[in-house]
């Protein structure tokens, strides 16, 4: 099953699908290098920030292991402030990336020798620019 990566990069923040196979077994918070997600990442050093799992779980830093878990937060995922001292159980998948993983959020900590814009030009651009681009790409072309 392909990943669905998040890159992001001060305040701007790329999506790209991939079948990674290096990127099984990494946990939450590990750096990894931008060669195990293609070799247009070369050079490239990206740390692991978060995700989520197929069913919408998201990967908690603080649970070992692959498995859900149901954890007593304070403040996080779902929870609002309603009163003080409010806590609720949540359930959670452990830290480690595995197959049952669907989304990766990644942050870039080193740059290689490509930018990122030149990587995703698609994605580079101002959003009506990219909706007119889309439907061009749609619409047949007729001499």
């Amino acid at each position: 099953m392909p990943f669905r990566l998040n890159i992001s990069d001060k305040g701007k923040a790329w999506r790209i699908e991939t079948d990674a196979p290096g990127l099984l077994g990494k946990s939450v918070g590990d750096t990894i290098s931008g060669s195990d997600i293609s070799s247009d990442f070369a050079g490239y050093e990206l740390e692991i920030t978060g995700g989520s799992d197929f069913a919408g779980f998201p990967l908690s830093k603080n649970v070992e292991g692959i498995n859900l878990k149901k954890v007593l937060l304070k403040k996080g995922w779902g929870m609002w402030s309603k009163g003080n001292g409010l806590r609720m159980r949540k359930t959670v998948r452990g830290k480690t990336i595995t197959d049952k993983t669907l989304q990766i959020n990644i942050k870039v900590l080193k740059h290689g020798s490509k930018k990122l814009t030149e990587l995703f030009p698609d994605q580079n651009q101002p959003k009506e620019k990219a909706v007119k681009v889309k439907a061009e790409a749609v619409a047949p072309v007729t001499q």
